[in-house]
């Protein structure tokens, strides 16, 4: 897979939330995911909040939010950076 994430997201996404551990084995692909991916995913989506949260042990985690609250996660623990994206354009579509 490319190291480029070109994903313009839909309008009715409001914003999205990355819990991730600075040090846990688990959270190295959400680490690698956010370096990898990350400059991308907002250079084609400015004004879309990217929230990165980080918190000692806490269990790697991404939200989407859409429009009237309605909320989506995944548990991406253990996961690798492109099977995070994967799961990240899963969670991007209403």
């Amino acid at each position: 897979m490319a190291s480029r994430a070109v994903v313009k997201f839909t309008p009715q996404l409001k914003e999205i939330r990355i819990h991730l551990c600075q040090k846990s084995p688990q959270s190295q692909g959400l680490r690698d995911f956010v370096k990898k991916y990350y400059t991308d995913l907002k250079s084609e989506n400015p004004s879309l909040p990217i929230l990165i949260r980080e918190c000692s042990g806490v269990e790697p985690k991404i939200w989407t939010r859409f429009e009237f609250g309605r909320e989506k996660s995944a548990v991406v623990s253990g996961l690798p950076a492109e099977e995070i994206l994967k799961a990240f354009s899963n969670l991007t579509t209403k």
